[in-house]
């Protein structure tokens, strides 16, 4: 692993002047370091493998001139333990040897070059000249790639923090669009007997059932947030109808009957998903299965599957809860109930999934049980 450069090393490598020759014969040390210098070149000289390790560890080095045949440990040897712990380091092999297997040997490990004694002037020149050339080269790219790796990070970091604000966002427009939505729910439906709690009651039996009946994540949610709205036109539906205890009489259930269509216009028109949903739900959640109910007498899949939904839930809460015009029902009477008219008020398929769920509609209504006694019972 090839750690990253701190600044004295990096200035070091980048300057190109100090190097490093180590070399048991001294007059070969002192002669390359006298060419060195006189190109301009900083020169510190070893005699051993052990000297190197000391100058190594007291300072950076931007070249290597390394013997290959020392006393001790080997040049070969010490130069592949140095490219291991300095690999920004440039090396080159000087031996007595002309050997090609030596050769290919030292720059398959690492070194940049190999020159035989005796030499030229020239000929060190060059190829210390070539090996700095192209150490600075691939110092150059890997400072570069770290730094667009830099980047790149913080550029993530940066997104990733932004995504979360946008999320963070999202989630609380979404639970201010649905509280905002609940509340208007509430408001309709405080004209009438029903309490809040209804509201979340239709709500989550309409997700249930609609997950139940295998619609997508995104309409399961789209559905419980708009079912509430499903009663939004009762605002426009006379206190003396709307709050009558007794039956309606045909002129009154047809005034009744008018907040399907109030709710539609009240919530039709919009670009928002929700809102086309909540609309749609307003308009048929008292469609009929067989056609004979209100407002367009719409028949069997020509309802659309959030109303043939919205009509069971809000069937089923209006039996089991309590009303101003009716005690609540028991559990086994309002299935019964609602089971004589499967295929005529309701979807037949979608009402044979929810009384499926049993376990799960009753603690929904247990959560959201509304603060009056005895409310749904399970009997024997």
């Amino acid at each position: 692993m090839i750690l990253p450069l701190d600044r004295s090393t990096q200035q070091a490598l980048f300057d190109l002047k100090r190097v490093l020759i180590v070399d048991d014969e001294e007059p070969i040390r002192r002669l390359l370091g006298y060419m060195l210098q006189t190109h301009g070149y900083e020169t510190v000289l070893a005699s051993d493998s052990r000297e190197a390790r000391t100058r190594l560890d007291e300072q950076p080095f931007a070249l290597i001139l390394c013997d290959v045949n020392m006393p001790g440990e080997s040049g070969m040897d010490l130069i592949r333990n140095i490219l291991s712990q300095h690999p920004h380091t440039a090396v080159i092999m000087v031996t007595g040897l002309d050997s090609s297997v030596l050769a290919n040997a030292a720059l398959d490990m690492g070194a940049f070059g190999y020159i035989v004694k005796p030499f030229e002037s020239n000929e060190v020149m060059i190829d210390v000249a070539n090996a700095l050339r192209r150490r600075r080269l691939e110092l150059e790219n890997r400072l570069h790639r770290e730094n667009l790796e830099d980047v790149v990070r913080t550029r993530t970091m940066a997104l990733q923090q932004a995504l979360e604000w946008l999320e963070l966002r999202e989630k609380e427009l979404r639970l201010s669009r649905e509280e905002t939505i609940q509340r208007l729910a509430i408001a309709a439906e405080y004209r009438d007997s029903a309490t809040a709690q209804h509201i979340h009651r239709m709500s989550h039996y309409c997700e249930l059932l609609a997950r139940k009946h295998g619609l997508s994540a995104e309409q399961c949610d789209l559905i419980r947030t708009a079912s509430p709205m499903h009663d939004i036109g009762k605002i426009g539906t006379p206190d003396h109808v709307l709050l009558k205890p007794g039956k309606f009489t045909p002129e009154e259930f047809n005034v009744i009957s008018q907040h399907a269509e109030i709710g539609y216009r009240i919530l039709n028109g919009s670009d928002a998903e929700i809102l086309k949903v909540a609309a749609s739900i307003a308009w048929t959640h008292h469609e009929r299965w067989d056609g004979n109910g209100y407002p367009r007498k719409l028949k069997g899949n020509a309802i659309p599957v959030e109303g043939r939904i919205a009509a069971i839930a809000d069937s089923f809460d209006a039996l089991t809860t309590q009303r101003i015009y009716k005690p609540a029902f028991p559990l086994d009477q309002a299935v019964e109930l609602m089971t004589k008219h499967r295929g005529e008020h309701f979807d037949p398929e979608l009402l044979d999934i929810f009384f499926a769920s049993l376990n799960e509609i009753t603690q929904i209504h247990d959560q959201y049980a509304d603060q009056v006694p005895r409310t749904m019972i399970r009997e024997s």
